[in-house]
């Protein structure tokens, strides 16, 4: 349920394959994904998006129950994919939950398609963001918009997060993952030494 392919030029996509459970994720499969960018050192670009009209929901919700929303698998995945040199797009075909907000703030550019919704209910559900989450959410939008999406729950709308810096651009569904090879094209054509320098003196 969880897709890799890997082009001739380092380009790694990474698809959740899991549309019918709003692409949730199990154990399983987020072991896979930490696997993955653990892997991914030699990456020359790397893209994480979904399939269907949901990126991840998060946790599936039998095994949050019983255990894995609070599991340290997903700040392994987030700090994995936070320390590929490589330029990483998180290319949102969706609304983004819980906790796959983690892997998508570690990443360096967000799209997200018009109808996406970005969410993490963790005071509702009684339960601590991952420990990197809040730092890196508030680097991008600043603590009190912070505030609103962990401690006050709120739903923040493709538009307005895009005006609060939490998404880089709204693109449509058809445009999305050409627009995420698009802005990787440079990169991928440069010398690798000169896509790392660039990307570690941003960072």
């Amino acid at each position: 349920m969880i897709d890799l392919d890997i082009s001739d030029e380092g380009l790694w996509t990474v698809t959740i394959n899991r549309p019918d459970k709003a692409n949730s994720l199990t154990g399983e499969m987020l072991t896979e994904l930490v696997e993955i960018a653990e892997r991914a050192g030699d990456a020359r670009g790397f893209v994480l998006t979904g399939t269907g009209k949901v990126f991840s929901a998060g946790a599936d919700l039998d095994e949050a129950r019983a255990g894995l929303a609070t599991s340290p698998l997903w700040e392994r995945l987030s700090a994995a994919i936070a320390a590929l040199p490589c330029l990483k797009i998180a290319a949102l075909n969706g609304t983004l939950a819980g906790g796959a907000n983690g892997m998508a703030l570690a990443c360096d550019i967000r799209l997200a398609v018009p109808g996406a919704k970005v969410f993490y209910p963790v005071m509702k559900l009684g339960y601590l963001p991952q420990p990197s989450d809040p730092a890196r959410m508030v680097a991008l939008i600043g603590p009190a918009r912070t505030k609103m999406i962990l401690a006050a729950g709120q739903k923040i709308e493709a538009t307005e997060a895009l005006a609060w810096g939490l998404v880089d651009r709204i693109v449509a569904p058809e445009a999305l993952m050409d627009t995420a090879y698009g802005l990787l094209a440079d990169a991928l054509a440069a010398k690798p030494e000169t896509a790392r320098g660039i990307l570690d003196m941003c960072r």
